[in-house]
């Protein structure tokens, strides 16, 4: 017996042994098909073919949906993780103007939006403009302007969290920034009784950052907790 077919021996008698190595390999049991297919001739129609076909094709849709779940579940897990960094590192300062400047610098940074800005309402009539800049972070609106900001003028109610690509007119929040921004996360924020609203912008320079599409829960916990550190700050 020649050295090829010992090991053609070898090989057989392993394929008898483990014959998941070929059940295990698509490409081989597509070759075996294939080959066998080959030898009924054009007018037989092989079922247990046509029915593999099909168990491949529902394989293949399965597959696609695991990766589509293992890649959402990790996208959750890492926007909870950056969502709670950044939280951490909102509550550090203790004078406000520190927690301004944290606020529009590490805390953005590490989510990862070009910028945040906060606008407060007032009951004072503001002279020629809706908003009178205070800083590059801090507003001063008159009231009803968070309410107006996000509903566009419509007669609609407003959500907790808005995503959207940022409106024409958004210099009154923005300021000097107001060019770069293209889409943007607002926040409604509830002072608690007898307190006007206020609002939290995060605006990115990226169009497909933040879109009506995406979840927005994790963006709710961070306005909660915004609002209880804004609430120790007012009082």
């Amino acid at each position: 017996m020649t050295d090829t077919a010992k090991q053609l021996e070898k090989l057989r008698d392993k394929l008898i042994a483990e014959p998941q190595v070929i059940l295990d390999d698509p490409d081989l049991m597509q070759a075996l098909i294939d080959a066998k297919e080959s030898k009924m001739g054009e007018n037989v129609v092989d079922l247990r073919g046509l029915a593999m076909e099909r168990l491949e094709a529902r394989l293949d849709r399965l597959e696609d949906t695991h990766q589509s779940v293992i890649a959402a579940a990790y996208d959750n897990l890492a926007g909870m993780q950056q969502v709670h960094r950044a939280i951490l590192r909102m509550l550090d300062p203790v004078e406000f103007d520190d927690f301004l400047r944290n606020l529009d610098g590490e805390v953005a940074d590490i989510l990862n939006v070009h910028c945040i800005r906060l606008v407060l309402e007032t009951a004072q009539d503001e002279k020629g403009a809706a908003l009178k800049q205070l800083g590059d972070v801090l507003s001063v609106a008159e009231s009803g302007f968070v309410e107006a900001y996000l509903t566009g003028g419509k007669s609609t109610h407003s959500r907790q969290v808005t995503l959207r690509q940022i409106q024409p007119d958004n210099a009154a929040v923005y300021g000097d920034a107001a060019s770069s921004i293209k889409s943007e996360a607002a926040l409604k924020l509830d002072f608690g009784h007898g307190r006007l609203p206020g609002l939290l912008v995060m605006g990115a320079d990226d169009p497909q950052q933040f879109k009506p599409s995406q979840g927005t829960d994790l963006l709710a916990f961070f306005a909660g907790v915004f609002e209880q550190t804004m609430r120790r700050w007012l009082s």
